[in-house]
């Protein structure tokens, strides 16, 4: 049996993960491009074809020779848009190791560019409510459906949860009580007070709620009774952020990050803010003060005489 090209191992990797990780068709198309570009690079550096064996023997001085030519190129990549190059082909060498045989030191001797994680970007708190009051006003959903609509948003916003979060909860956890157990990444569970906003919204999506939801199943459903959906929570926005003339920021994170940066401006300290996120390192926490600290220096560039 002939070896394979190094083309048709990009072609087994891509496979492995439409079929084995179920990687979506954006992450295929990203780490197909990566993979592509990569393999372009090493053929006109090399002079040659690039079979499967050639790839286990690549240098680490060829990997930084080809993240300089994306960097230098006629569209040059971000530091960001490198990083994630760069990853994308960790991941193939890591497909190549382990299901060809074909492993890769020089890898681990290539750091990525530095990339500095940007500022949240929340909305404010009137645009906040904007979203949340604006499904009981669309005249194509169903009552039940704007109540649903709006319990949601109120959780990311009054209780700084994030999507999958809050259609994690069981009919069983309606009614709300003051403290809501909730389970974030990496398995870690915290605590979440739970304003009285919230716990009326709930209850408002629970008195209109045409279907019957067993304990122990998803309490939000779609229209046809099923679980629902993050896509859907993301298209909602979408389109109340079109008929609110809001910018492409403001998301369903977006009201995550403004329930923590709108806490910060009152007062909260960074550990409360920490836990009450889940954030593994208050590092991560610590990106709310830059937010804040931009409102009060546009605050002060708008109202100082001297300005």
């Amino acid at each position: 049996m002939a070896a394979l090209t190094a083309a048709e191992a990009r072609g087994a990797w891509l496979a492995w993960l439409a079929n084995e990780r179920r990687a979506s068709p954006r992450t295929l198309e990203a780490y197909g491009f990566a993979a592509a570009r990569y393999l372009a690079f090493l053929q006109q550096h090399r002079g040659g074809p690039i079979a499967l064996g050639d790839l286990g023997a690549i240098t680490a001085g060829e990997i930084r020779a080809w993240l300089a030519h994306l960097r230098a190129g006629d569209r040059p990549l971000s530091p960001r848009s490198l990083s994630q190059a760069l990853s994308a082909v960790r991941g193939f060498h890591g497909f190549l190791d382990r299901r060809l045989s074909t492993p890769n030191e020089a890898l681990a001797l290539v750091r990525g560019p530095r990339v500095r994680p940007g500022a949240p970007r929340p909305v404010s708190e009137d645009q906040a409510a904007g979203l949340i009051a604006e499904p009981g006003l669309d005249p194509d959903l169903e009552p039940w459906e704007a109540a649903r609509d709006q319990a949601v948003l109120t959780l990311l916003y009054g209780c700084g949860l994030r999507i999958s979060e809050a259609l994690s909860l069981k009919r069983a956890d309606a009614p709300l009580d003051e403290l809501l157990r909730i389970t974030g990444k990496g398995g870690k569970t915290r605590m979440v007070p739970v304003l009285p906003a919230v716990r009326e919204a709930v209850d408002a999506y629970l008195a209109d709620l045409t279907f019957v939801v067993a304990p122990d199943e998803p309490l939000f459903r779609a229209r046809r009774g099923g679980p629902l959906s993050p896509r859907h929570v993301q298209a909602t926005v979408q389109g109340l952020r079109g008929r609110l003339g809001l910018p492409a920021s403001a998301t369903p994170h977006a009201l995550r990050h403004s329930f923590a940066t709108h806490l910060l401006g009152a007062g909260a300290d960074l550990r409360s803010i920490q836990e009450l996120l889940g954030h593994a390192s208050l590092s991560t926490t610590q990106r709310y003060t830059e937010v804040n600290a931009a409102a009060l220096l546009s605050a002060y560039a708008g109202a100082h005489p001297r300005a």
